[in-house]
C-alpha cells in the first residue's frame, strides 16, 4: 500500500503533529487555572457590567417581559446607565408593563430617546398615549420582532436579561431546582433571541448554581457577563399559582361556541394543533375542546405559545402530545416545563417569525385569540382602548393569526357600554385579511373569504351572521360610539409581523400635558 500524500492533497507543507498535542495540553492546562482562580463571567455589579459591556449614548439595549409586572430589571439597569450619565438610549423591550413607569422620568431627563416594544401598559402607556416622547413608540409582534433582531433591522448593543438560575459562565434557565427559590419564570422564549444576536449578553440572577447549569435555555457561549443581584423581580406579579377559570355567565357562552365552533370547523381531528390565547374565553374554550377530546377520542398533536396549567394538564393526561412554550404564563406551566421532557421551550424566533421556515406557527391548524375591538372587514385591534390610550401589546396575535390555517377571534358583543364590533377599529393591529371567525355571545360572523368555513357552521346549526349585522345589534345596544378626537403627531408606529406599518396612533387630543 503506498503512502498517503496528504501534501499533494491538501497543499500542506509540513504536519507538526507533536507540536499541535503539546500546544492543546497547555492551552487546557491555562484554562484550568483560569477555572481555579476566577468568579468566571460574574462581574460585581450592574454598573461593572454596563461599562464593560461598551454601553454609549445612543445604543440600543434590550429586556424580556416573560417577568411580567413583577420585573425588576428594567427598573434596575435603567436607573444604572443614567446614574452612569449616558444618554439616548433606545429601549427595545420583548413588552412593557405598569411597573415600568419609571422610564418617564427617564425619558424625560434624556436617558431614553426610543422604545421598541411589543406593548405599554399603565402610567407608561397614557403618557406615550398624551404625547410624551419626540420619536413614535415602535410596536411590533413577537414573531416580527425576532425577525427583525435576526435580520440586524433592530440591532442590539446589549442585552440585560433576567434568568431565575444561572451559573457563573452564564448557562442560565427560567426555573430553579434550588429549594425555596421562588422568581421562576417558566421559558425564556424572548429572551433566547436576544441572547442569541446581541452584541453583549449581560444575565442578571438572583439565584447562581453551580456549573453547569443544565438544561438551559441561554448558553453560557451567548452570554458575556453574569450579575448576582438580590432580587429579579416579585413572583405574585411574575405569575400566578393558577391560572384560573372563568365564572363569567357571557364568557362561558363564548367558550361553548367556540368549542363548537372548532368542532364542525374541520380542523378538529386527532393530531391537530392548537394554540388558545390567556384570556378569559379563550381559556375556557380549551376546557370544553379538552371535554369534547375525550368524548371523541382525538387527540392533540403539539400545543403551542403562551402556556397554561390547563395545558399542561391535557399533556400530562396524553391529551397533547407535546407543549411549544414560548412564555410560561403561570406556575403550573412553569413546573412542568421543569419537570416534563415534552414540554419544551422554544425561542421567539422558532415560535413566530415569518422569516424562519421552521417557525411553529405556521403548522398551527387553529388558534384562538381575544380583540380588544373587531371592524366589519374583520380587522382586529388589541393595543389600543376604546379611548385611544395604548393599553395592551400586540404579542404573537398576527404571527398566530397569519399562520394558523383557521384563526378563531373570541370576545364579548359589548364591554359594559362600549361595543367590541365596530364599523372601524382604533388601530389596525391583525388584518382581517387573516381572521376567519368572530365568536360573541350572542352570534358567530365567518369571512367571506372563507365560505366553506360558513357552510360548515351553518349546516352544524350554529348561529351565524354577517359581522355588519353583530355591529348594528352591538350599537343598538349600547349606541353609537363618539369618535375619538386625535391630534396630528404620531406617537406609535405599529409593525405587521413582516415588519412592514400597518397603523400609526396619533396623540390624544384635548389633554393638558402639564397638568
Amino acid at each position: 500500500m503506498s503512502e498517503l500524500n496528504l501534501s499533494a492533497i491538501h497543499g500542506i507543507d509540513e504536519i507538526n503533529f507533536h507540536g499541535e498535542f503539546a500546544g492543546s495540553r497547555a492551552k487546557n492546562h491555562e484554562t484550568f487555572q483560569n477555572r481555579m482562580n476566577t468568579n468566571g463571567k460574574v462581574v460585581a455589579s450592574i454598573e461593572e457590567a454596563i461599562k464593560a459591556s461598551g454601553l454609549k449614548d445612543g445604543m440600543t439595549v434590550s429586556f424580556h417581559h416573560h417577568f411580567r409586572n413583577g420585573d425588576y430589571i428594567v427598573n434596575m439597569v435603567m436607573d444604572a446607565i443614567a446614574k452612569l450619565g449616558i444618554k439616548d438610549i433606545v429601549v427595545a423591550a420583548s413588552s412593557l408593563q405598569a411597573i415600568h413607569s419609571p422610564l418617564i422620568e427617564h425619558i424625560k431627563n434624556g436617558v431614553v430617546k426610543r422604545i421598541e416594544t411589543s406593548g405599554l401598559r399603565g402610567k407608561l402607556a397614557e403618557e406615550v398615549s398624551h404625547g410624551l416622547m419626540d420619536t413614535p413608540v415602535v410596536f411590533r409582534s413577537h414573531g416580527g420582532r425576532a425577525a427583525a433582531i435576526a435580520a440586524g433591522e433592530l440591532h442590539i448593543d446589549v442585552a440585560f436579561l433576567g434568568a431565575p438560575s444561572c451559573d457563573a459562565y452564564g448557562n442560565a434557565n427560567g426555573f430553579s431546582r434550588v429549594e425555596g427559590h421562588t422568581t421562576n419564570c417558566g421559558s425564556l422564549g424572548y429572551a433566547m433571541v436576544d441572547a442569541q444576536y446581541a452584541d453583549k449578553v449581560v444575565i442578571l440572577t438572583d439565584c447562581l448554581v453551580d456549573y453547569p447549569n443544565t438544561p438551559c435555555a441561554i448558553p453560557e457561549n451567548n452570554v458575556d457577563y453574569v450579575v448576582k443581584v438580590d432580587s429579579i423581580g416579585d413572583p405574585k406579579g411574575i405569575m400566578s399559582g393558577a391560572t384560573r377559570y372563568s365564572k363569567d355567565p357571557k364568557e362561558l357562552l363564548i367558550a361553548q361556541m367556540t368549542a363548537e365552533v372548532v368542532q364542525a370547523s374541520g380542523y378538529f381531528y386527532d393530531g391537530f394543533s392548537m394554540q388558545m390565547g390567556s384570556g378569559g374565553a379563550s381559556l375556557a374554550a380549551c376546557r370544553y375542546i379538552r371535554e369534547k377530546m375525550i368524548e371523541q377520542n382525538i387527540k392533540c398533536s403539539y400545543a403551542l405559545g403562551g402556556i397554561t396549567g390547563q395545558i399542561t394538564s391535557m399533556l400530562e393526561e396524553g391529551l397533547i402530545g407535546k407543549v411549544l412554550d414560548v412564555q410560561s404564563f403561570d406556575l403550573i406551566a412553569a413546573e412542568s416545563l421543569k419537570n416534563n421532557f415534552y414540554h419544551q421551550q422554544i425561542s421567539g424566533e422558532d415560535y413566530a417569525s415569518y422569516a424562519n421556515k421552521g417557525a411553529a406557527t405556521h403548522q398551527l391548524d387553529f388558534v384562538i385569540l381575544s380583540a380588544l375591538e373587531v371592524d366589519t372587514d374583520f380587522n382586529v385591534n388589541v393595543v389600543t382602548g376604546s379611548d385611544g390610550i395604548v393599553m395592551g401589546a400586540i404579542g404573537g396575535h398576527p404571527d398566530a393569526a397569519a399562520g394558523a390555517s383557521l384563526t378563531i377571534i373570541v370576545g364579548p358583543l359589548c364591554r359594559g357600554r362600549i361595543p367590541t364590533i365596530v364599523e372601524k377599529v382604533t388601530t389596525v393591529t391583525t388584518p382581517g385579511s387573516v381572521v376567519d371567525v368572530v365568536v360573541t355571545e350572542q352570534g358567530i360572523a365567518v369571512n367571506p373569504a372563507r365560505p366553506e368555513i360558513r357552510e360548515r357552521l351553518v349546516a352544524a346549526g350554529l348561529p351565524v351572521f354577517d359581522i355588519k349585522q353583530l355591529q348594528e345589534r352591538a350599537y343598538r345596544i349600547v349606541g353609537t360610539p363618539e369618535p375619538i378626537q386625535f391630534k396630528d403627531k404620531v406617537i406609535g408606529l405599529v409593525m405587521y409581523r413582516d415588519n412592514t406599518v400597518i397603523d400609526v396612533v396619533r396623540e390624544i387630543d384635548e389633554y393638558d400635558y402639564n397638568a
